[in-house]
């Protein structure tokens, strides 16, 4: 594949030249690939050296193995994202669940409680996160040129990531036709309180990313108040009620709290999910929202979300 990839590289680079993204801040130069690891012939891991970012960032793609052009889904993490592997491939099977299907999948690395914003401010404890810039404007091209992308796009990601899905949707509507959150809240009226308390616990300074609750800043960011750029998408939400279900006895990669602290984590969703439906449908924009009897903040029962959005996404993108 690599050799293939050799002179893609030219496309992405005069790509990333050419793919302007409203709302995103110019960059001096296009981003561009430091190396390329084949991990597998339907996963590689592709370095790229972000402008935005100031340093190289790692993504994985999962890939179909053959020709022809195709999709991508942008699959983003949680609050407490591998570093040298997606928790997706890590705790649940995305990697063979996507094999033989007709799309790229891009799995960020790194990113620990950034929400895959762009900062206002960098951060002693985080560095400078311009995550917005880098899967907005950077990204892209680089991926439909190395792998044979189409330029159909659909983003989603579980709790922070989902959070994050459908704040850069509504940012940037004309990169995704669909969206899907897996025990996301994307109210940030409801989330701000708990995003600002992540963000604290992992070290950072909250006030870096956005500056207060309230801001206009937040505001910008917020899809509850920004709900009309989701109009004409396909949108999937999921949440379980915080009552133990099937998986709680199994041992997943998770963030340290969800082991004493799922089921309210996921209550707390539940609510903020059943919010944001209720705004979509004052608004008459559509939206697939499963609301399970039970489960947790957990990797197991985003497992299961994956599998159930994906006719639902997949459709939409024409994967």
């Amino acid at each position: 594949m690599r050799r293939k990839l050799v002179a893609a590289a030219v496309f992405a680079i005069a790509a990333g030249l050419l793919y302007p993204v409203a709302g995103s801040p110019a960059i001096a130069r296009a981003a561009q690939v430091v190396r390329v690891d084949d991990l597998s012939p339907t996963r590689s891991a592709i370095f790229v050296d972000s402008p935005a970012m100031g340093r190289t960032v790692q993504v994985q793609v999962l890939h179909p193995g053959g020709g022809g052009d195709r999709p991508t889904y942008y699959l983003l993490d949680g609050l407490d994202p591998g570093a040298t592997q997606s928790t997706w491939t890590n705790a649940t099977d995305a990697e063979p669940f996507f094999q033989g299907k007709n799309v790229n999948v891009v799995l960020p690395m790194g990113g620990q409680a950034s929400y895959y914003t762009d900062w206002a401010a960098d951060d002693a404890r985080f560095g400078r996160y311009q995550w917005e810039t880098f899967l907005t404007q950077e990204l892209p091209p680089i991926i439909d040129g190395y792998f044979a992308g189409n330029g159909v796009n659909a983003i989603g990601g579980l709790s922070m990531g989902g959070i994050a899905a459908y704040v850069l949707a509504v940012r940037h509507p004309q990169l995704y036709r669909a969206v899907a959150g897996y025990s996301a809240c994307p109210d940030l009226n409801i989330a701000a309180g708990a995003m600002m308390f992540s963000i604290a616990n992992r070290g950072g300074n909250p006030f870096n990313m956005w500056g207060g609750p309230g801001s206009a800043a937040w505001n910008e960011h917020n899809p509850a108040v920004l709900t009309e750029a989701l109009r004409g998408k396909t949108l999937f939400l999921s949440t379980g009620t915080g009552i133990p279900g099937p998986h709680e006895l199994e041992i997943k990669p998770q963030l340290p709290e969800n082991i004493f602290f799922g089921g309210p984590i996921e209550m707390g969703v539940d609510g903020c999910v059943t919010a944001f439906e209720q705004r979509l449908r004052s608004m008459n924009i559509p939206a697939r929202v499963e609301h399970s009897a039970v489960g947790t903040h957990s990797w197991s029962y985003w497992q299961d979300t994956l599998h159930e959005s994906w006719p639902t996404i997949g459709g939409a993108i024409g994967a």
